[in-house]
C-alpha cells in the first residue's frame, strides 16, 4: 500500500488541526513501529498511567484519569505507526505545577513557544497541588515497591505453561495481562515522574553548587548499586562462570530480550541464543571486570564524592543537602522496579497471544500464528473481524509501508511522513556528533552501529552505537567501552544504567546511527556530550586499525585511583555445544575477543577530567 492515501486500521489516527505533536522523548518507549496488538496495549496503558501521576500530585482531576474520545485531546497518539507525544497537554500540565515552566517544556519539543501555547504557570491548581504533593512524594517509593512485587510470581506462574491454555484460556489470560500492564504503568509513570525526575533535578542542581571536580560528579550520579539492571549483568556474569544455571537465568529473566517493549518480538525464554552468546563473552573476561566487585568500587566512590560535596556546602546548607542525596540512592533505582514488572505483564500478553494465534492458525481462521499480532487486544479478546486472514494480511502490508518512513520531530495538525533517504556515500570530512552527556568520562573505541536487537555483531571493548535501548540492553553495554543513542534524555534507560557501569555515554544525538559508521574509530567524551571521528571506517579498513591510546593506565570502571588486579580465571564451562567458553572463536584467543585489543587491557580507555559539568536540561527530560 501506499502512505500517500490516508491510512485507515489501529495503526493512525487523525488529529484536529490545532493540537502540536512530538516524537522527542518517544523513540525509547515506541522504537519503530508498532503492531496493531502493541499499540492497543502500549497507547491506552501510558495514556491513563501518565495522568493518574499528574492526578495523584494535583496537577489533573482525577475525573480526567481516562482515554479521552478526541484524538487531539490525548496526551498520546499514533501516526502511520509511531507514537507522539500532545505538546498541548504537557504545557497544560506544566502550567498547573508549581515550579515547572510550560514555555521550557514547549521549547523542548518544538523547539519554540507558539502564541497559543501556555507560556505562564497558573494558580488555579494550587491548592490541590499543595494538599496532594507532598504526600505522594512522601510515599511513592513504598507505593512503588508494594504494587510491583506480586507482579514477578505471576509471570513466573505463567511463562512455563502458556502452550497448556485452550482458546478460551488464552483470551481470558490475555485479559488479564492488559489490565495488569495497565496498572503496571501507572505505577512505573508515578516512580518516574514523582518519585525520580524531582530528586535527579534536585541532585543535579546541588551538585552544580557544589562545584566540585569532574571525577567526584561522575562518582555522584552512580553508585546507587540496587538497579534492576544490575541483577540480569550480576546474573550473567555467574551464568557465564557456570554458578548459575540457563534454567535459573531465564526463570528470573527470560521475559528481557530483542525489542522486548514490543509484544511481537521473541524474547530470551522463547530463543536463549542471545543469552548463551552474552554468556560466553562475559566468561571470556578477566576476574576484575567482576560487575559485583565494581558496584562495590562505585558505591565507595559516591560516598567519598558525598562527603566532599557536603564539606564544600556551607553549615546551614548541609543538612538539607544529606537529605537530597539520601533521597538519591533510594529514589533513583526506583526507575527500573515498575519498568520490569510492566515487562512481564507484556510477556504474558505476548505468551496468551501467541498461544491463541496458534489455535486459530490450527482452526484456519489466520494464515500464520504470528497473524495474531495485527489485531488489537479487544478484537482477540472479543470477536475478530470478518476474514480475519485477509485483514491480517492488509495491516501486515500497510506495517510494512510505515516501516519504510518515518515522521518529523514535531507538527501541528497531522504530519507528513518523510520517506528515508539513501545511505550517504562513504568518504568527506565528517563533523563530531553532539547530544547530551549522560555519564561521565572519555574513551577511545571502535564503533559499533547496532541495529541487530540481538547483539549477534557486538564484541567487547566496541563503542555501541543504536537508535535506542530497552532493559536487555544493559547486558551488551556491560562489554562495551561507551554507548551513543539517538533518543533519549538524563533519566532514559541508557544513561541510567550507563552511569552505574561506569561507562560513558552520549544520549539524544538524533542522528548519531546515520552520522557514525561501524569501523570509525572516534573518541567519546561522555560529560561534554560529543563524539569526535579520529578516523573514518575507511581509513581504518585501509591503513589497518588504530593503535591503543593508553587514557589510564590503571583498570578503570570510572573510579579514578582505584587499580584492581586480576585474579586466576575460573575453569571455562560448557555453553555452546561442541565448544567450551575459553575455547578461540574465529582464530581469537579468549581473553582478546578483537584483533586490535591488547593483552590485559580493559574494556574501553577512559579517562575522567577537572572540566565543569554540563548538563542541558532543556533535552533531560525522562522518556
Amino acid at each position: 500500500m501506499s502512505v500517500a492515501d490516508t491510512p485507515q486500521g489501529p495503526l493512525h489516527s487523525r488529529s484536529g488541526p490545532d493540537t502540536y505533536w512530538s516524537t522527542t522523548n518517544v523513540g525509547e518507549a515506541f522504537p519503530g513501529v508498532v503492531t496493531p496488538l502493541g499499540w492497543s496495549l502500549c497507547g491506552p496503558g501510558v495514556e491513563v498511567g501518565i495522568r493518574d501521576s499528574y492526578a495523584r500530585v494535583g496537577a489533573l482531576p482525577r475525573k480526567e484519569v481516562r482515554v479521552p474520545a478526541r484524538e487531539e485531546d490525548r496526551l498520546i497518539s499514533v501516526f502511520f505507526g509511531r507514537g507522539a507525544l500532545n505538546v498541548n497537554f504537557f504545557c497544560r500540565m506544566g502550567a498547573n505545577l508549581p515550579g515547572s515552566a510550560p514555555d521550557a517544556i514547549a521549547r523542548q519539543f518544538l523547539g519554540e513557544l507558539p502564541a497559543d501555547l501556555p507560556a505562564r504557570s497558573t494558580l488555579r491548581r494550587l491548592p490541590a497541588v499543595a494538599v496532594k504533593m507532598p504526600c505522594t512524594q512522601a510515599t511513592v517509593r513504598r507505593d512503588v515497591l508494594r504494587r510491583a512485587a506480586p507482579v514477578k510470581g505471576w509471570w513466573q506462574q505463567w511463562a512455563p505453561r502458556f502452550d497448556t491454555l485452550d482458546p478460551a484460556g488464552s483470551r481470558h489470560l490475555l485479559a488479564e495481562a492488559r489490565d495488569r500492564f495497565t496498572e503496571m504503568l501507572r505505577v512505573q509513570a508515578a516512580g518516574l515522574f514523582i518519585g525520580v525526575q524531582s530528586v535527579y533535578d534536585r541532585l543535579l542542581a546541588l551538585i552544580d553548587r557544589a562545584e566540585l571536580p569532574q571525577e567526584q560528579t561522575n562518582a555522584l550520579v552512580s553508585g546507587q548499586g540496587s538497579h534492576a539492571e544490575l541483577e540480569l549483568i550480576n546474573d550473567l556474569w555467574s551464568l557465564g562462570r557456570g554458578r548459575l544455571t540457563l534454567e535459573h537465568f531465564l526463570a528470573e529473566h527470560g521475559f528481557h530480550g530483542p525489542d522486548e517493549g514490543e509484544v511481537s518480538s521473541r524474547v530470551w525464554r522463547e530463543d536463549p541464543t542471545p543469552v548463551l552468546r552474552l554468556a560466553e563473552q562475559y566468561a571470556a573476561l578477566d576476574e576484575h571486570a567482576d560487575p559485583e566487585a565494581a558496584a562495590v568500587r562505585r558505591a565507595h566512590a559516591r560516598r567519598e564524592a558525598e562527603r566532599c560535596l557536603i564539606a564544600a556546602l556551607p553549615r546551614r546548607q548541609r543538612p538539607a543537602a544529606r537529605f537530597v542525596l539520601n533521597l538519591a540512592v533510594s529514589r533513583i533505582p526506583m526507575r527500573g522496579v515498575a519498568k520490569a514488572a510492566f515487562l512481564q505483564a507484556l510477556d504474558v500478553a505476548r505468551g496468551a497471544a501467541r498461544q491463541l494465534g496458534a489455535h486459530l492458525a490450527e482452526q484456519g481462521v489466520l494464515d500464520d500464528a504470528e497473524d495474531v499480532f495485527c489485531f488489537t487486544v479487544d478484537e482477540l479478546t472479543g470477536t475478530l473481524p470478518a476474514d480475519a486472514a485477509a485483514v491480517a494480511a492488509e495491516r501486515r502490508a500497510q506495517r510494512e509501508a510505515f516501516q519504510a518512513t518515518t515522521l518529523p520531530a514535531h507538527w501541528q495538525g497531522n504530519p507528513e511522513p518523510i520517506h528515508e533517504p539513501a545511505p550517504e556515500p562513504v568518504g568527506g570530512a565528517r563533523g563530531p556528533v553532539r547530544g547530551i552527556g549522560a555519564s561521565g568520562g572519555v574513551v577511545e573505541g571502535t564503533v559499533r552501529v547496532v541495529d541487530d536487537p540481538a547483539f549477534a555483531d557486538i564484541e567487547p571493548g566496541d563503542v555501541l552505537v543504536c537508535a535506542t535501548t530497552d532493559p536487555s540492553w544493559a547486558s551488551a553495554l556491560f562489554l562495551s567501552s561507551a554507548l551513543v543513542v539517538d533518543v533519549g534524555g538524563l533519566l532514559s534507560h541508557a544513561a541510567v544504567v550507563a552511569r552505574e557501569l561506569g561507562v560513558p555515554c552520549v544520549v539524544g544525538t538524533g542522528d548519531g546511527t546515520k552520522a557514525l559508521r561501524t569501523g570509525d574509530h572516534v573518541r567519546v567524551h561522555g560529560n561534554e556530550g560529543t563524539v569526535e571521528i579520529l578516523s573514518g571506517a575507511e581509513s581504518v579498513a585501509a591503513n589497518g586499525p588504530n593503535e591503543p591510546v593508553e587514557l589510564n593506565e590503571s583498570i578503570e570502571l570510572n573510579v579514578p585511583g582505584v587499580p584492581v588486579e586480576p585474579t586466576e580465571r575460573p575453569e571455562p564451562v560448557e555453553l555452546l555445544a561442541g565448544r567450551t567458553t575459553s575455547e578461540p572463536r574465529d582464530g581469537r584467543t579468549a581473553n582478546k575477543p578483537r584483533s586490535d585489543r591488547t593483552a590485559g587491557e580493559p574494556r574501553g580507555h577512559r579517562t575522567t577530567t577537572s572540566e565543569p559539568v554540563t548538563v542541558d536540561r532543556t533535552k533531560g527530560s525522562a522518556t
